[in-house]
């Protein structure tokens, strides 16, 4: 299939299928704790814009959870049927890390996810605020464990290997292995960030269109005082993480960087855009700043940065995709830290809901979060390349015997059957969102709320029907 080979398409196949994965995760981590916040403030406040979001945010989170849960079955699968050899190699470290989200996360958010969406007026508010909170940690263990996987596969520790096999002998060192924590962070916090994004381009959105009320005025304002602070405190653990990255993975670095070699004692400059080409070993077009490489990388003025001709061709990483994946991150985080602080500029000229420049960026930067997410992953995974476990095992090692033919017929029935699942669930989630927060939502019959009888919520029957547009008017501005 365009002259790919067997495993080319297994290593697209998994990038595909984790590309769509993983931005359902990161929408739920972050819905999940905006829930229990909402919750919590309209218990304290006994404010009814608070109940009125929650009612409007439970919907579109029951949306999302679903097709996460779908989708993250088949990568389950994939590494058992694609990738048999490194299951066969690190099975008994990865294997029990994902058995231990599902024990304790999994279980966690479906035990109280019931009584979270359709429990509203069946238990008492002390209850249902404390379901939502436990689905919240849910969310965050799930993180957890995850990440403790993957990070292993970075940063490997507490092991030794036995007839071609990995034995854990100190499970706290697999877990708490060097990377997990910078990555545990990052990953948790840009959830956060993603989802504040997508609450304000949908608060923008209807502000846009003239449906000005105080629960649209409501999610504007909490989306964007998350920008506001949390933006920067990613740039920060970015930072520490990059640190982190370039003591126990040089090669990612320098092809993150498009460094290609040192020259006498000089400073590392940073080099800004250009094209790493791999087989020519150097970054055209380079516009570089002096000395600016080492002062982010190494926090000095003359200590330089591992290159890449340090290092074999065959333990390269492919540094024309991470280059240009990384500044895309970067940049995106930039532009959410200009977002903030324009967000308090105009809050504090009290035009944060009537400035349409704004607004228009505010719907703009919907999606930046999601696409910050993919091109942070993109930027890790094959910057770990050629290494499935680092300095372990090869990924052209750990795929199974598949044909060419096998893998492009996957392959094209993974992307129409993901398109056409997903791209409606997609869809009705962008109708859920155009509909827009009701007023007085949790009042159909009487006052509400937990502990009254009334009928259940239900997060499934929320779009009217008469909405043919199914979204695409949101879709097309985002």
């Amino acid at each position: 299939m365009f002259g790919l080979e067997a495993l080319d398409l297994a290593r697209i196949q998994f990038a595909f299928t984790i590309s769509f994965h993983i931005l359902f995760p990161a929408i739920t981590i972050g819905l999940a704790s905006y829930l229990a916040v909402l919750e919590g403030l309209w218990l304290k406040t006994h404010n009814d814009t608070y109940r009125d979001l929650y009612h409007f945010w439970s919907k579109i989170f029951a949306v999302n959870f679903g097709m996460g849960v779908v989708s993250g079955l088949v990568m389950a699968y994939q590494f058992g049927t694609n990738w048999s050899r490194f299951s066969d190699f690190a099975g008994s470290v990865t294997g029990p890390l994902l058995t231990y989200e599902v024990l304790t996360a999994f279980f966690l958010e479906a035990g109280f996810l019931g009584v979270m969406l359709f429990g509203w007026n069946k238990v008492g508010r002390g209850l249902h605020f404390f379901a939502t909170v436990m689905v919240a940690i849910g969310t965050l263990i799930s993180t957890f464990w995850i990440l403790a996987s993957n990070s292993w596969m970075q940063t490997p520790q507490g092991f030794e290997i036995v007839n071609g096999q990995v034995i854990p002998t100190d499970w706290l060192a697999v877990i708490f292995n060097p990377s997990f924590p910078y990555r545990l962070m990052h990953m948790a916090t840009a959830a956060f960030v993603a989802t504040a994004f997508f609450v304000g381009a949908s608060a923008a959105w209807h502000l846009l269109r003239g449906k000005d009320n105080p629960a649209i005025r409501k999610m504007l304002s909490m989306a964007m005082w998350m920008a506001l602070i949390v933006a920067p405190i990613q740039a920060v653990i970015g930072d520490f993480h990059g640190l982190n990255t370039l003591e126990h993975q040089p090669a990612k670095i320098a092809a993150i960087e498009g460094h290609w070699e040192n020259k006498g004692n000089e400073a590392t400059p940073l080099i800004l855009f250009g094209w790493p080409d791999m087989k020519e070993e150097k970054t055209k077009f380079a516009v570089e700043i002096p000395y600016l490489g080492s002062l982010i990388l190494t926090h000095s003025l003359d200590k330089q940065v591992p290159a890449l001709k340090e290092f074999p061709p065959e333990d390269r990483p492919n540094s024309t995709i991470v280059f240009w994946s990384f500044r895309i991150m970067v940049g995106l985080g930039m532009l959410m830290v200009f977002t903030g602080l324009w967000s308090l500029w105009l809050r504090k000229r009290d035009t944060l809901y009537t400035s349409r420049p704004f607004l228009y960026l505010a719907l703009w930067m919907g999606p930046s979060g999601l696409i910050a997410i993919l091109a942070g992953w993109f930027t890790t995974e094959i910057g770990r390349q050629p290494w499935v476990v680092y300095g372990l095992m090869r990924t052209a090692d750990a795929s199974s015997n598949h044909s060419v033919m096998q893998m492009s017929i996957t392959l094209i029935l993974f992307v129409v059957v993901y398109f056409a699942l997903f791209g409606a669930g997609l869809g009705y989630m962008m109708r859920l969102v155009r509909k827009g927060p009701k007023i007085d939502e949790g009042k159909e019959t009487n006052d509400g709320g937990p502990g009254q009888k009334r009928t259940p919520a239900r997060p499934l029957s929320a779009a009217d029907d008469d909405h043919t547009d199914a979204g695409h008017s949101l879709t097309k501005e985002i």
